[in-house]
């Protein structure tokens, strides 16, 4: 189901008139003038889609499907990266964080609840594993430096943060947090948080966003980009 204007537009309510103003200029800088989303880097995410080393330390996972839970600012480009990565049998846009009793976007989006903007992803660990998911969050997906923001959106609800779903994927998203933290990767320190597992889904047309809407206006300027990251820096893990 196509996103009335109205809907689309909802996400942007709220801004600042700084914001606006820099996502603006990151359009305007865009290399060659070309059009939004056409650009592996917009200045508006200058630190994704970046090659980082891998993590280190193994970890085993149980045979079946698995689920790994992210949040890194707006669920449509995170859920639109990992829906086309190998061995990913489903991604679904919703909240973690906060109570299922106002898991609503409209609360969600006012910034009085404790919810972050997440993505469940379902994934077969014979063929992509959580350490290699949490290669490509923290590469691809968003800035893990930027404090409760990504882009032009703001607020808590777009905070950086894991969830993980037992306690292997706790340990090894923070072994991975602190070995990019002693490469200095970023001149800045990452920020994403570490908390307890949930989710709630969110409502039917946020679910498929980028794929439903490939020229939506923000999907074209701040998403699409993301996936020409990946497959500039994953392409053997594309499906």
């Amino acid at each position: 189901m196509k996103v009335s204007r109205k809907n689309n537009t909802a996400r942007l309510i709220g801004l600042s008139l700084f914001t606006l103003a820099a996502g603006s200029l990151a359009y305007f800088a865009l290399p060659g003038g070309s059009q939004p989303g056409s650009a592996i880097l917009s200045s508006a995410h200058a630190r994704e889609g970046i090659r980082i080393p891998a993590p280190q330390k193994p970890m085993a996972e149980p045979a079946g499907t698995r689920v790994a839970v992210f949040a890194g600012g707006c669920f449509w480009g995170i859920e639109g990266v990992f829906e086309r990565v190998r061995g990913v049998v489903s991604a679904e846009a919703g909240y973690s964080g906060g109570k299922k009793s106002n898991a609503n976007y409209k609360l969600v989006s006012s910034g009085f609840t404790s919810h972050a903007e997440s993505v469940r992803i379902r994934y077969n660990p014979k063929q992509i594993s959580y350490n290699q998911l949490l290669h490509i969050f923290f590469s691809v997906t968003h800035d893990p430096t930027q404090l409760n923001r990504q882009g032009p959106d703001k607020g808590r609800h777009y905070r950086t943060a894991i969830f993980p779903a037992n306690a292997a994927q706790g340990k090894a998203a923070r072994a991975y947090i602190a070995q990019l933290g002693k490469a200095r990767i970023w001149k800045r320190p990452i920020v994403t948080r570490i908390e307890p597992y949930s989710f709630f889904r969110a409502e039917a047309y946020h679910q498929d966003f980028m794929r439903k809407n490939p020229n939506d206006s923000y999907i074209r300027r701040y998403d699409a980009p993301k996936v020409a990251n990946l497959k500039r820096l994953f392409p053997r893990q594309l499906k």
